[in-house]
């Protein structure tokens, strides 16, 4: 799939700004109207006692993406912010890297939503570890 060269812009722009989602290491991998691909790579930073990625990073890259793929579908000027985070773990992320899926799947004026598949990566595999539906409202973007 070939990115979208407005939308992939946008998505890499706010993904750079600073704070925890630059801190993290978050990688744009594919962005389209309505749809965001990102991914985490594996560091211990990022991992649980156990070493696993950690549901916390988990949900801070469904969040991210979510908003990533709902902001590409609105209008110039507004961006997607969350109001309401869902995530349901399905299998440890033990892989390499993660990488989040989102597709926006309403886009209204004020409130938007999105579904979220996050994969654990590894060299010769792909699994689904968690999903999410998140919820975002729309903003006047100030970057």
């Amino acid at each position: 799939m070939k990115s979208d060269d407005n939308a992939l812009a946008l998505v890499k722009k706010v993904t750079a700004l600073p704070g925890f989602t630059s801190a993290v290491g978050t990688e744009v991998l594919f962005a389209n109207r309505g749809e965001v691909h990102m991914q985490l790579r594996r560091k211990a930073d990022l991992l649980q006692f156990n070493g696993f990625f950690h549901g916390g990073v988990i949900s801070a890259l469904a969040d991210h993406t979510a908003g990533g793929a709902v902001t590409t579908a609105l209008p110039a000027g507004k961006i997607a912010i969350t109001i309401d985070l869902h995530v349901n773990f399905l299998a440890p992320a033990k892989g390499e890297a993660i990488v989040a899926r989102a597709k926006a799947i309403q886009v209204g004026n004020t409130v938007c939503t999105a579904r979220v598949e996050i994969f654990s990566v590894g060299a010769d595999r792909e699994e689904l570890c968690a999903h999410a539906v998140v919820a975002l409202r729309v903003v006047d973007m100030q970057i």
